[in-house]
């Protein structure tokens, strides 16, 4: 059943998490426990989980001896080679005392729009479920090209939600809740509820950033978050700390209501 508010994600059948690399990477990695944590509470509940985790490349990048992050494509394939492996090692071992196996799903954007593929893809997702395993999803960032540098998987994670016919999308970010304008402004404002059909162009998000170890920002997940609930998929963006509460759902982060 579609989340309709914030509070139905406590009982929704279906979610789709999404999750950043500087979330989860570098220092950060301490973090992979707690998520965790709370997405085992959720399907202990009986809920459906799927995780959409960035983090490959920033995660192999002390791997292979590198001081920050590769502007080459074909060394940023490699340490998502390396980093990858790593990530999910971390996962399998967090989930590992819950009883919960985690399968690992690499997908590009194209693999979703090209209808084999994507057919595939979905029976995959499907069966991973029914069995009731965790699926981890990533980009395929060592085949990718384009995606690598200028994708994000905020996207992914609005795709993954319609393939699967989530009945929710959560974005985790280093925020509480997007705000009219950056958080740095003193005039921002907290955005609470934002119905389907509402206009945002007079709100500044801010352009995509590039960090560190990772790709996004806030006009990232706000062009995410339409994409998913124009079809009908309710979404909660709010900052990764408090997974647990939004799962169980706390009246939290920005909520986007669904299309109907």
């Amino acid at each position: 059943m579609t989340a309709r508010t914030r509070a139905d994600l406590a009982g929704a059948g279906r979610i789709v998490v999404k999750v950043g690399s500087s979330s989860i990477s570098g220092e950060a990695a301490w973090r992979i426990p707690l998520l965790v944590e709370a997405l085992a509470a959720a399907h202990a509940r009986g809920t459906e989980i799927v995780l959409v985790s960035s983090g490959a490349i920033a995660t192999g990048i002390p791997f292979l001896a590198l001081d920050a992050r590769p502007t080459d494509l074909a060394t940023q394939q490699a340490a998502a080679a390396v980093g990858q492996n790593v990530l999910i090692y971390r996962y399998q071992e967090a989930l590992r005392p819950h009883g919960i196996v985690a399968g690992q799903v690499l997908l590009t954007t194209g693999d979703l729009e090209h209808p084999t593929s994507r057919s595939n893809a979905q029976r995959a997702m499907e069966r991973l479920l029914g069995l009731r395993v965790l699926p981890i999803v990533n980009e395929n960032d060592t085949v990718a090209t384009q995606e690598i540098r200028f994708g994000d998987n905020d996207r992914l994670g609005a795709l993954v939600a319609q393939l699967i016919g989530a009945d929710a999308l959560v974005l985790l970010s280093d925020v509480d809740s997007l705000y009219t304008r950056p958080p740095s402004d003193p005039a921002a404002k907290p955005l609470d509820v934002i119905p389907a059909s509402s206009d945002l162009s007079g709100l500044e998000f801010g352009s995509t950033v590039v960090n560190g170890v990772g790709t996004g920002g806030a006009a990232t997940k706000v062009s995410a978050a339409r994409l998913a609930s124009a079809s009908g998929i309710g979404v909660l963006v709010t900052n990764a700390d408090r997974v647990e509460e939004a799962l169980a759902g706390a009246e939290i982060g920005t909520w986007f209501e669904p299309a109907l």
